[in-house]
């Protein structure tokens, strides 16, 4: 038996943290390109009370296998939308949150490979249709919300990983990416990065505090989202604080 990390000299090093950084940048621009693009969308509101939109900072908490390999994380969430009438809504909607890897998601590979500095990186992106029916008082509402769409899960480690022969296929190698036959990881497959791109769904409710003329509200949003992704399937409650209208 026997599995290795390809860290070839300081190259690949170099590489892990300079592609780290460009991850964190698009990170950065992508938060930035949803707070310009909901703040115009905001301020052409005040003459059209039929479009919504929102832009929140969301807890992402992780259940089920999900959070037998990663812990409570955190990300965002930016949308906007049609309302039809005081009750019924459509929303499209992007959530990003990162997925960050726990100590039992990585212990497996760690041991395999008798290096205890591995480490990786998971991310979720949604895009999704969302439809929402509210009740809202003179400062407080209530509101459901459902919906469903593209579910896109990227995983990674800072190098690249061989998976020897004779490994034991403990479930964390599947979400990295790895395949298994007869509870045995494949042999020798070298692996940087994995994605999986799904449809999944969505399920919540929250509720609203008025905080402005016109009706910008405070809310706060606990939802469930799951995408079955390849090999081992997404499941989170995210539970978003933002602003909306």
């Amino acid at each position: 038996m026997h599995a290795h990390l390809s860290l070839p000299g300081n190259v690949k090093a170099h590489r892990g943290g300079h592609s780290g950084k460009i991850r964190c940048a698009k990170k950065v621009l992508v938060g930035m390109s949803f707070a310009f693009l909901v703040c115009s969308i905001l301020n052409a509101q005040e003459e059209s009370d039929k479009i919504n939109s929102n832009l929140g900072a969301a807890l992402s908490l992780p259940l089920s296998s999900t959070s037998n390999f990663v812990r409570t994380s955190w990300g965002l969430v930016g949308g906007a939308g049609y309302n039809f009438s005081d009750h019924h809504s459509i929303i499209g909607e992007f959530m990003w949150s990162a997925l960050h890897p726990s100590g039992a998601g990585l212990q497996p590979i760690r041991l395999a490979l008798n290096n205890n500095s591995i480490t990786g990186h998971s991310n979720l992106y949604a895009l999704t249709g969302n439809y929402r029916y509210q009740l809202q008082g003179r400062r407080f509402g209530t509101y459901f919300i459902a919906g469903g769409g593209w579910y896109y899960r990227t995983s990674g480690f800072t190098g690249t990983v061989t998976s020897g022969t004779g490994v034991t296929c403990a479930p964390a190698w599947l979400w990295w990416g790895f395949s298994c036959v007869s509870g045995t990881v494949t042999a020798n497959q070298t692996l940087g990065g994995h994605t999986s791109s799904v449809f999944g769904g969505n399920v919540g409710g929250g509720f609203t505090i008025k905080v402005g003329d016109p009706s910008y509200r405070i809310y706060i949003e606990p939802r469930y989202h799951y995408a079955p992704t390849k090999n081992i399937a997404t499941q989170l409650m995210e539970l978003t604080v933002g602003i909306r209208y």
